[in-house]
Formats: C-alpha cells, sequence, structure tokens
C-alpha cells in the first residue's frame, strides 16, 4: 500500500516586498503582505500557470527566487499517470495559455483546481482571493504593470519546456492541422517548446519525463488488452435517428451543439469541435423526460462510439465542474434496462484508451444526491449493478467491467477497497453457473485482486466462496489462472 504523494503550495510575493512597503501608503493604513503568485508541488515537480499555458519544473527553479511560504496542502493517492492525465487535459481546455486572465483565470485559480483535484480541498482563500480586493485599488493600478511583466516576461518561465505526454502532443498536433484547414489561418498556442537555452536542472527534469514516458509505453505493450464493444452500434444510423427524434424540439443553442456532435462522430472533426454548451446539451437528451426514453437511448448509442475515439478525454474532461455524465451514470440503478444496457456499453468503450480509462479511476469526490461520490465509485457501481444483474447481457458486460478495471494495474489505496468490493460481486456471480469466458474474466480479475489487496481479497475468497477449483476443468487458461489463485489462498 503506497503512502501517498504529500502536496505543497509554492507561494510567491511577485511584488519582492514593495506590496507590503506600499500597501499602508495607498490603502489607508491597510498593510499587504504581498501579491502572491502560487503554485502546485507534487511528484518531484512544480505545476503553474501563465499566460504561456500549464508549464512544470525542478520545484524553486520556476520564478527565479524562493518562495515566501511552503503550505501542506495534504496528500494524494492518485497515480502519476492519471494526474498528467488531467493536467494535460487541463492544458487544452480550461488552462490554455490564451484563457490566461491577470484577475479572473491566473496561476492561483490553477494551483486551485489542482488542490481540489488532488487532496479535495482548495487552496487558502485570502490567496485566491486577494487580487479582486487589491488589483481595481490605487495600489493595485500602481503594482498591476509590475504583475504583468512578471507573469509575460518572466525569462525563467520561457526556460521551462511544458512536459506533457507524447500522446498529448500528437493530439494536440492534430487538432492544430484541423483548425489549420478550417479557420482561415488562424491558429491555437500549442505551448511550444522554447529554443532558449535550458540550464542542468530542467535538462534533468526533461530526462526523467522521457524516462517516465518510455515506462508507460512499456507498460500499454504489455497490459492486458482491454474489452471493447466496437461493432455493437452503427453510429450513422444512430445519429440520424436521433436528429429524426428531436427535429423541432431544439433552441438555437443546441441545434448548435447538435452539429458539433455531427462534425465529431459524422465528419471526425476532433473533440476541439465540441463547445461549452455541448455536454449541458447530452444531459438534456439522457435526462428531459418530454423527449422520450428512445432519445436517450439514441444519444447512449452515439455516445458508446464516441467512448472509443482516442480523443474522447478532452470531452471528458469539460464534464469536470457539472458531471453530467458520471451523475447520469451514477444512477444506474434507476434507469430503464435498455439504457442501463447502453450506459454499460459506454464505460467498456472508455478503457479502449489509457486517457479515458484512467479517468474512470479519478478518485476526486463531489457532491451528489447527498452523498459523495467519484468517477471511480461510479465505474464500480456501474459494474457491482451489472454482474449482479438478473439480465443476461448486463452480466456480460459486467464481467467485461469488472475485467478491464483489473487488468489496468492501478494501485492505490481507493482501489484497494474497489477490489475489495468488486470481488464480493464475483464471488456472488460465480455462485451460478459462468460461460467460460465469463468465467475467465472473473478468475483473471480474482487473480489481479489477490495482488493488489493481498490480504484481504484471498480471506474474501476462502470464507465466502466458492473456491476456483469448483470450476476446474473447463479450459486451459482458466485452470491456469485457478492455480494462481489457489497459490495465494494457501
Amino acid at each position: 500500500m503506497t503512502d501517498g504523494e504529500e502536496v505543497l503550495l509554492y507561494v510567491y510575493d511577485v511584488t519582492a516586498g514593495l506590496a507590503a512597503s506600499l500597501s499602508p501608503v495607498l490603502l489607508s493604513g491597510r498593510k499587504i503582505d504581498g501579491i502572491w503568485h502560487t503554485a502546485i508541488v507534487v511528484y518531484g515537480k512544480e505545476y503553474y500557470f501563465g499566460s504561456g499555458g500549464i508549464g512544470a519544473a525542478i520545484p524553486g527553479t520556476v520564478v527565479g527566487f524562493e518562495p515566501v511560504d511552503k503550505i501542506k496542502l495534504g496528500v494524494t493517492y492518485i497515480p502519476f499517470q492519471v494526474f498528467e492525465e488531467y493536467v494535460n487535459g487541463l492544458a487544452e481546455s480550461e488552462f490554455r495559455g490564451d484563457a490566461y486572465h491577470l484577475l479572473n483565470h491566473n496561476c492561483n485559480n490553477f494551483s486551485d483546481t489542482l488542490s481540489n483535484f488532488l487532496v479535495g480541498t482548495g487552496i487558502p482563500s485570502h490567496i485566491l482571493n486577494l487580487p479582486d480586493e487589491i488589483i481595481n485599488t490605487p495600489f493595485g493600478a500602481t503594482i498591476r504593470p509590475f504583475i504583468e511583466q512578471f507573469v509575460t516576461n518572466s525569462p525563467s518561465l520561457e526556460r521551462i519546456k511544458r512536459e506533457i505526454s507524447p500522446e498529448f502532443l500528437q493530439l494536440n498536433s492534430d487538432i492544430e492541422a484541423a483548425r489549420n484547414d478550417i479557420s482561415n489561418g488562424y491558429r491555437m498556442s500549442e505551448g511550444a517548446e522554447v529554443t532558449t537555452e535550458v540550464d542542468p536542472s530542467v535538462q534533468l527534469a526533461q530526462n526523467l519525463a522521457e524516462a517516465e514516458r518510455k515506462e508507460r509505453e512499456e507498460r500499454r505493450k504489455n497490459r492486458e488488452p482491454p474489452i471493447v464493444f466496437k461493432d455493437a452500434v452503427d453510429v450513422h444510423i444512430e445519429f440520424d435517428a436521433l436528429v429524426g427524434l428531436i427535429d423541432g424540439k431544439l433552441n438555437e443553442e443546441e441545434q448548435q451543439s447538435l452539429e458539433e456532435l455531427h462534425q465529431y462522430m459524422l465528419q471526425d472533426e476532433g473533440s476541439w469541435a465540441l463547445g461549452d454548451a455541448f455536454l449541458i446539451f447530452i444531459g438534456r437528451l439522457l435526462t428531459d423526460k418530454s423527449l422520450g426514453d428512445e432519445v436517450s437511448m439514441r444519444c447512449l448509442n452515439v455516445l458508446s462510439a464516441a467512448a472509443l475515439k482516442d480523443d474522447v478525454i478532452l470531452m471528458l474532461h469539460q464534464d469536470r465542474k457539472q458531471h453530467i455524465l458520471m451523475n447520469y451514470a451514477y444512477e444506474v440503478d434507476r434507469l430503464p434496462l435498455p439504457q442501463q444496457k447502453r450506459n454499460h456499453f459506454i464505460i467498456c468503450n472508455l478503457f479502449e484508451n489509457s486517457g479515458s480509462s484512467e479517468w474512470l479511476l479519478y478518485i476526486s469526490e463531489w457532491p451528489f444526491n447527498n452523498t459523495q461520490i467519484s468517477n471511480i465509485r461510479v465505474t464500480t457501481k456501474v459494474a457491482v449493478n451489472a454482474v449482479l444483474s438478473e439480465d443476461e447481457e448486463l452480466r456480460d458486460r459486467g464481467t467485461a467491467i469488472i475485467y478491464n478495471l483489473a487488468t489496468k494495474e492501478v494501485k492505490t489505496v481507493v482501489f484497494d477497497d474497489v477490489a475489495v468490493e468488486l470481488t464480493m460481486a464475483i464471488l456472488q456471480f460465480l455462485n451460478g453457473n459462468p460461460a467460460e469466458a465469463q468465467l475467465f474474466r472473473c478468475l483473471k480479475s480474482l487473480s489481479q485482486f489477490c495482488q493488489i489487496s493481498a490480504q484481504d481479497v484471498p480471506q474474501l475468497i476462502q470464507m465466502i466462496g466458492p473456491h476456483p477449483s469448483k470450476f476446474k476443468g473447463q479450459s486451459e487458461r482458466n485452470d491456469q489462472l485457478i492455480e494462481e489463485i489457489s497459490k495465494r489462498l494457501r
């Protein structure tokens, strides 16, 4: 079991003491200790946001001087790969360089977002709210040019190369090419690498990032392929049927979202085509009963095809605040059976690509219907609901989801608990008469869970049963797994 990673908030005074000296004079005796630039330090790197976008560096090397404070925010158990994918998504959506605003969307907002994701709480309010209190005063007018110069012209910031995954860089390049084709020369900032001299500490960080990339690639190469349903729907038929069902029932903004869905799914434009209101539109199609059940079913079918796309992670990151997709999935036990089946297709297919599969395991919580839920809790609930269903198709998809979860090879404190919950569901399912393929998925999952939770899962198998040896003789691959599990039970 991992001890977690400490999360720190580095706090810098961008005025280098000027605020403390001038504020009593310009604010009628009120003293301001500093004007704060912040960054999050975790996994051995310092993550920050400015007019050039998101960057990462060796802690303490970003701005050229030491932080005035290092605040411990907590401990995170989120795997680095999950965190990295999350940051990559922020870099191309909410925290692009061109989205930076000195007052409303700055480094402190970025630090607050990362802090909430990592440890479930934000940064201190006196830091987050300072710009609103100060910048529009005479004192703010005096120091504002200094702050703006710090943000846009810091040599230290220019030296830092953004350390994002190669897959994301390729995706970003594809998006850029598509935009060039249709936008008459309009170009989107890519957080380009800087050509100025790189100091040794930054070079070390880049070398470490490259080593991490190679390790991830090796893990991906050797991992079990996920179970997905690529041919379950014909997206052209589903989209045309959806259009026919909602014709004349959309407002102008929703009509635009429908066109964006068409561009994404049928014209392969990429998820950059999806606007800010797109997921609100999807939410209406899923939950507005006045539209009829068939609308939600057709929408879910289209989304199951979208889940297979390699850039769907950018769409998922748009849902960080409202959680439209996961709130809907969390209520799976209240959905009609046809919607349940289609919802499970989406969850299965999201395991096709590493970014979206890691998104399913996010542990950052939010309130919903008087309870705290997270992506991993929703994914687990969907899996258990399916595998214990009386419907044969749902049971099949439930074993697929559990198999995909087990073979992700993510080991955190939360996933240790999830492994126990999924094991209990598997054991209950095995009291029936599973087909060979379903049995293989369950045995493979139990084998993995025995490694993830080396004490609790073997004890559960022994206490609750059935013992895996009950299924011996069905197939060679299952017999091999039975032997592996049995060794853990001795």
